[in-house]
């Protein structure tokens, strides 16, 4: 069973190309999450959770989902992370959560997808995310073909670097950086709500048909990339950056 959650569509692509190839049932947590409830999963094949990459490790909202459901079936853990550059060094708390859920862990994949996280990166146009996407398909068909053989994905050489960005790098990330305080909407803004329908972590509230950010943002960019009139901004970061929505893999 392959169970994902995904933002801006990243994680959901690489998640259904997989699902494709193994013919493996797709999960997406997000709607749990945003309910805040957990589930009662089994599957006899192995479990690929899939995920994009916060601060080099594993979204913590992801996490902790994992932690909330129960697993019943399989015990082999694949892990698949997309991101935008590189996933650092997650292996070892992706080990501490498999020791927690009695899980094998079985390794975890790292796949270059379009940058998304427009409130810090540049994000590429059109053509360039298109590249990037088709370039991602040989990772994922050779991770799919590791998983049908129940063979671990391969071992991936890291250095200190990338067990600093992963840990003390990741811990300082989330209260320096991941704030709600800078989203705005323009003047433009219909007050459509989708971007609150959106929200995994229920921070975006509709007043008087404009949208609010609160508490709780997890900085999926989900609210600004899906946005129809592209009205909403992080400050002054996201002005003049391209709002990247990963299409839905088509088979």
């Amino acid at each position: 069973m392959i169970v994902y959650f995904s933002g801006t569509g990243n994680s959901r692509y690489a998640a259904a190309l997989l699902a494709d190839r193994l013919g493996d049932d797709l999960v997406d947590a997000g709607k749990a999450i945003k309910a805040g409830s957990s589930a009662d999963l089994c599957s006899q094949t192995p479990w690929v959770f899939v995920a994009p990459t916060y601060a080099w490790q594993m979204p913590r909202v992801f996490e902790e989902y994992i932690r909330r459901c129960r697993f019943s079936g399989s015990r082999e853990a694949y892990f698949v992370m997309t991101c935008g550059q590189d996933i650092g060094r997650p292996e070892e708390a992706l080990t501490r959560l498999c020791q927690e859920k009695d899980f094998f862990f079985r390794g975890v994949l790292e796949v270059v997808m379009p940058e998304n996280y427009l409130a810090m990166f540049p994000v590429p146009g059109p053509a360039e995310a298109a590249e990037i996407i088709e370039n991602a398909h040989p990772v994922l068909e050779a991770g799919a073909e590791n998983i049908r053989q129940m063979q671990p994905f391969p071992d991936r050489p890291t250095g200190a670097l990338d067990r600093l960005k992963s840990g003390p790098v990741n811990r300082a990330f989330y209260p320096m950086f991941v704030k709600s305080g800078p989203f705005r909407a323009g003047a433009d803004c219909d007050g459509c709500g989708l971007c609150e329908k959106l929200c995994p972590m229920n921070a975006i509230t509709m007043e008087e048909e404009h949208p609010r950010w609160g508490e709780g943002c997890t900085h999926c960019m989900a609210c600004i990339c899906n946005c129809p009139k592209e009205t909403i901004e992080y400050g002054r970061r996201s002005k003049g950056r391209p709002r990247y929505r990963c299409p839905d893999y088509k088979g």
